[in-house]
């Protein structure tokens, strides 16, 4: 028994255990409604787990996982911690030479891709030569058998045993490894391990329990911190259940969030945004079951909030969290004082944080410092980055943050040139990078300009060589081919010469007036 109770991929034990044949998930990927109980869902990660070992996927090795929203992503995520692998769910948006490296930098020995929908990522993993790899899904996309040089996922897990014994874990031992975005504009691999993640639930046990009614709704992305930290966890391990949906469409949203009495749902702002366009959908459908609203992973307008709640008849709360920093550590108070409009929430409990300014501690205003067992221990294969970012068990994050007289903080901006983008971080030198990758494009700048529904998007503006007959919208449409939809320049202009300042460099300033002038107001593209 201690094997797994510091083992994080046995999180819903004693969900499991007192309700076996409770709905854990619905699944709408598919074209009939996949419903999975506590007691299946466990058998499923125990024969994932026997998988690896067979396969010979040695504890702490790194196994990626590109699979869309659908149940398995989450039995394969936390069936192959069972075993002591380490899962690296990818963003499968990113590009493939992005993908590349995340799964070359993780040093991947192992696969499970939805090839159907991850195609880049399937195309990345056979080009690296990764020889065990599963296909998710196949019955999804109407073939019923693996494609050439893949194993069958559902087959192989049919054939695998049920019944795993766990080994013992050490002390800081890997969970998993997701991926952010780095000051480099390559993606960085954040160490998260078991003791601290199951720090994390354990505070969500004791301060902000779930009901064993709750139901969830997941319509972004699952390996996304916003899905796994703000439903899977929290729901799962109280016998409550999650709806997951394959992806974000807002008249689908709503009559799930309806059809399926949802109590809660969490997303980015975005979400919503587009979601109240649908007012005639939203009168008509039930949502008397919704009793809380969350928005987070990118600044939050006060006015969506006051719409939402209005639309709905929910309160509607703002919370603050970082994939390596615990993840949450913002967010209403334990004493139920209202969250003013415009702030992420005040300090949550059983974890340290500070603001720092000009490199000591004030107590109004500076970046967010931020110390609790579930931050991580380290970046993966990034020393230069650790030392900088990681001080005595201190993460930097980057954010900056005032601290109002009672306490609730608001955020302010980042210290570097990263921006949010509708939950997506971007940073402008990858979207620069790859505008240069154009044979055409001599210079590039990339600036994050307003936007109505995202908070912010990129827009770019850029030299081109001599003579060149390219145009603005071929130019946007060749990122859109060669990189992530989300990073794409939204507003492209051409300049004959790159604004500088007086020490030569790129005068962003100037390029920004630009480019917002361009941009205009209430844009929604």
């Amino acid at each position: 028994m201690k094997n797994r109770t510091n083992n994080l991929g046995y999180w819903l034990s004693e969900a499991r255990a007192e309700f076996p044949d409770r709905t854990a998930l619905i699944d709408l990927s598919r074209p009939t409604p996949r419903e999975v109980t506590y007691h299946e869902l466990d058998e499923r990660m125990d024969r994932v787990a026997n998988l690896l070992t067979d396969a010979g996927v040695a504890m702490g090795e790194r196994v990626a996982l590109s699979v869309g929203n659908r149940f398995e992503f989450v039995e394969i995520m936390f069936g192959a911690m069972r075993c002591g692998a380490v899962p690296v769910p990818l963003n499968f948006k990113l590009s493939a030479e992005s993908l590349a490296h995340v799964v070359a930098d993780a040093g991947c020995r192992a696969a499970f891709v939805e090839t159907a929908v991850t195609a880049r990522s399937a195309q990345v993993i056979e080009r690296l030569g990764i020889e065990k790899r599963w296909e998710v899904g196949g019955d999804h996309a109407g073939r019923g058998r693996a494609s050439p040089g893949w194993v069958d996922y559902e087959g192989a897990l049919a054939g695998s045993s049920a019944d795993f014994e766990p080994p013992r874990l050490g002390a800081n031992h890997p969970a998993f490894q997701p991926y952010t975005s780095g000051s480099t504009g390559k993606p960085k691999g954040v160490v998260l391990d078991h003791e601290g993640q199951l720090w994390w639930v354990r505070c969500l046990r004791k301060y902000w329990p779930a009901d064993p009614g709750d139901r969830a709704l997941a319509a972004v992305p699952l390996y996304h911190k916003n899905a796994m930290a703000g439903a899977v966890k929290p729901l799962l391990q109280a016998a409550g259940s999650v709806v997951i949906q394959a992806g974000f469409e807002p008249v689908a949203f709503l009559q799930a969030l309806s059809e399926y009495r949802c109590t809660q749902v969490g997303a980015v702002p975005a979400v919503f945004a587009i979601a109240l366009d649908h007012m005639n959908l939203i009168q008509r459908l039930d949502f008397s079951a919704l009793r809380r609203v969350t928005l987070g992973s990118a600044p939050v307008q006060p006015e969506l909030m006051d719409a939402v709640e209005q639309a709905f008849g929910v309160e509607v709360g703002e919370s603050y969290g970082l994939t390596e920093g615990g993840p949450v550590m913002l967010g209403p108070p334990l004493d139920g004082r209202p969250v003013p409009r415009g702030s992420c929430g005040a300090a949550w409990p059983e974890g340290e944080i500070m603001l720092v300014r000009d490199g000591v501690e004030d107590p109004r205003q500076g970046e967010l410092w931020v110390r609790n067992p579930g931050v991580t221990p380290g970046y993966h294969n990034l020393p230069e980055v650790n030392a900088a970012r990681i001080r005595d068990g201190w993460l930097a994050t980057g954010d900056l943050f005032e601290r109002d007289e009672d306490g609730f903080f608001h955020f302010r901006g980042r210290t570097d040139d990263m921006f949010n983008s509708g939950g997506e971080n971007i940073y402008p030198k990858e979207v620069e990078d790859l505008l240069l990758s154009h044979p055409d494009v001599l210079d590039a700048a990339v600036v994050p300009v307003p936007h109505a529904l995202k908070g912010a998007v990129p827009a770019a503006m850029v030299k081109l060589a001599s003579g060149s007959a390219l145009t603005a919208g071929a130019l946007k449409r060749y990122t859109l081919e060669e990189g992530p939809a989300y990073a794409h320049p939204r507003h492209i202009v051409t300049a004959d010469e790159m604004p500088l300042t007086g020490v030569g460099k790129v005068d962003r300033a100037e390029i920004l007036e630009v480019l917002r002038g361009v941009a205009g107001a209430g844009d929604r593209g």
